[in-house]
């Protein structure tokens, strides 16, 4: 069998993917050279580094699976760079390496977060074995808690829609807090799903078998709102034939959700913070002291920092309610989750309505490209709410699978089909979004088939390829004039 050609073979080696990228700091020339060499016959991926401020160069612009660091180096000791690394980076399996073996070198090289300590000279052998181990391990638990993140978004947050990274980050935050009994203030625009995330953070809380008392804080008129909560004994007012549970003795053990909490009135806020304090209340009317163990939620879309400072909302309240806070991003900063809510709300108002679903109980409609376009671009300044809103409407108004932009509600058509006007030149000024330059260049083929057709929008909606439905959408959207259609000479 002849020779592979020299060309062949280093192609194959360079397809071959490396077993791992390793980053070697090291002042010596000859120790740097000597591991790249035998690393790399291993078939890892090697960088040098020849100081702590190289090796740190290095890790500010790579991800490596493992740091092989010196301990003494003449601009800063391995230990040192070592507090850094670990600061920045927790996971990254690093191995001490040093001519000055002792054991109290070593003690204080895993003290301060190395995982392995190797004295010069080391057995090449049992330091690549060592690295094989401690690579592969880390790989295996970064893929473990990968796995188990994707399980715990798949099953315990069953009714929350968000794949994008500040909606991941929403959801391993609620992760971590759920098991606590800390209070919680979620933080967002109206329409956000404040209370979709508190109950998912109940839900998957020790207390999930235990009441979720929800409480619109700005519904309710104080007076109300105190007995509501608190719970009143009979005779304690006029309308008080008998005696009645507040919230609060409702959701004991359990969780109570506090709705727009900026909207408590100076009263109400001193008598939730002796609650919070104290764990205990008396009904209206009673001298009775009735003892809870309520874990509190509280949302909000007002800015309650700034109205702690202009004296609106108590300090020592807020700072009991915010002892974890959890923002919520608005719709328009995570428009990559428009299309997977959009095909949650399909189903969800499909199987309400019982119309266009598949034997399987999905729902079968989709938007029409147009149609798609708009709510992509829209801004949903009403967030999620405004969103399914327009989806139940669809739902409700679609006589066909394939949904045309003409069911979207009027405020959603308008908003995205604002043009920039054309200059005399007949030409968008310099600025115009890629929008507008579309939605400029779509209008002028409209017109165009429109006047060869003779402004007969059927026809027009032919040569275009269009349903004639779109195009009356459109030609609302974008602003063209209507003519009578040209009579024949």
């Amino acid at each position: 069998m002849p020779d592979q050609p020299i060309e062949s073979t280093e192609a194959a080696a360079a397809e071959t993917p490396a077993r791992g990228r390793i980053l070697v700091i090291d002042d010596e020339a000859d120790i740097r050279e000597g591991l790249e060499a035998l690393l790399e016959l291993e078939g890892y991926t090697v960088h040098l580094a020849d100081c702590a401020m190289d090796g740190l160069r290095k890790l500010e612009s790579g991800i490596y699976d493992l740091i092989l660091l010196d301990l003494m180096m003449p601009d800063r000791s391995g230990l040192d760079l070592l507090g850094d690394i670990r600061a920045r980076d927790i996971e990254t399996p690093v191995f001490l390496i040093t001519a000055y073996g002792s054991i109290d070198v070593a003690v204080q090289a895993l003290k301060a977060g190395a995982n392995d300590y190797f004295s010069k000279p080391w057995d090449n052998d049992k330091l690549v074995l060592e690295i094989d181990r401690q690579i592969a391990g880390a790989r295996l638990e970064r893929e473990n808690r990968e796995l188990r993140r994707a399980l715990k978004q798949r099953y315990a947050f069953p009714n929350i829609v968000g794949k994008s990274e500040r909606m991941q980050r929403v959801l391993d935050l609620v992760s971590q807090v759920a098991p606590s009994k800390s209070n919680i203030l979620i933080t967002g625009e109206t329409g956000t799903g404040k209370e979709l995330i508190a109950k998912a953070i109940h839900a998957n809380s020790p207390r999930a078998d235990r009441p979720f008392v929800g409480v619109n804080s700005g519904s309710l008129p104080p007076d109300l709102l105190e007995s509501t909560l608190f719970g009143h004994v009979k005779g304690a007012f006029t309308g008080a034939v008998a005696n009645r549970k507040g919230y609060f003795e409702t959701a004991n053990h359990g969780t109570i959700f506090f709705d727009e909490i900026g909207t408590l009135s100076a009263d109400m806020q001193v008598k939730l913070l002796r609650v919070l304090q104290e764990r205990e209340f008396m009904p209206v009317g009673s001298t009775d002291v009735i003892k809870v163990d309520v874990r509190v939620i509280a949302a909000t879309n007002a800015d309650l920092s700034r109205m702690v400072e202009e004296g609106k909302f108590r300090q020592d309240l807020y700072y009991r309610l915010n002892v974890i806070n959890i923002p919520l991003p608005p719709l328009r900063d995570r428009r990559e989750d428009v299309p997977r809510l959009v095909e949650h709300f399909f189903d969800v108002y499909c199987r309400e309505n019982e119309k266009f679903l598949s034997p399987a109980g999905r729902s079968l409609l989709h938007f029409e490209p147009e149609a798609t376009h708009i709510l992509m671009d829209y801004t949903w300044p009403g967030n999620v709410r405004e969103l399914e809103n327009a989806i139940e409407r669809a739902v409700v108004l679609a006589t066909s699978e394939e949904v045309p932009a003409s069911v979207l509600p009027e405020q959603v058509l308008h908003s995205t089909g604002v043009r920039t006007a054309p200059g005399p030149d007949g030409k968008l000024p310099a600025g115009a979004s890629l929008f507008e330059t579309v939605a400029d260049y779509e209008r002028k083929i409209i017109i165009e088939a429109l006047e060869e057709c003779g402004y007969s929008q059927t026809e027009a909606a032919t040569k275009l390829k269009i349903p004639l439905s779109t195009l009356n959408q459109k030609i609302k959207r974008l602003d063209i004039p209507i003519k009578r259609k040209s009579s024949a000479n």
